[in-house]
C-alpha cells in the first residue's frame, strides 16, 4: 500500500477528521478549506474515471466526458486492477446507496 509510507499521526488525524463529517454540506465546507479547487477536481475526476472504467467505457469516451488525460485514466485503471480495492469498495457502496434511494 502506497500510503504506508505516510502512515502516522498526521495522516491519522486527517482521516479521523474526514470520518467526523456528517453530511455532504460538511464535506463541502471542510474540503473547501483544506484543499484547492484543482485538488478537489482531480479527486472527483479520478472517482468518475473509475466509475466509467468499471462500466466498460472506452478511453476515448472517458476523455471526452470527463476531460481526464489518458495518463490519469491509465493510473486509475491500474488501481482498479492491481490496487487495494479502494475504488471498488467505495463504488460498490455508492451503488448500494443509489439502489436504496430508488426503492
Amino acid at each position: 500500500m502506497q500510503l504506508d509510507k505516510l502512515r502516522g499521526e498526521e495522516l491519522d488525524q486527517l482521516f479521523d477528521a474526514i470520518l467526523t463529517l456528517k453530511d455532504r454540506e460538511e464535506c463541502y465546507r471542510f474540503f473547501d478549506d483544506i484543499a484547492t479547487i484543482s485538488e478537489i477536481q482531480s479527486l472527483a475526476q479520478r472517482l468518475q474515471v473509475a466509475k466509467m472504467l468499471r462500466q466498460g467505457y472506452t478511453y476515448t469516451t472517458i476523455v471526452k466526458e470527463s476531460s481526464a488525460s489518458t495518463t490519469t485514466i491509465s493510473r486509475v485503471k491500474r488501481c482498479l486492477n492491481y490496487g487495494n480495492d479502494g475504488y471498488q469498495m467505495v463504488l460498490d457502496r455508492l451503488d448500494v446507496e443509489k439502489d436504496k434511494e430508488q426503492d
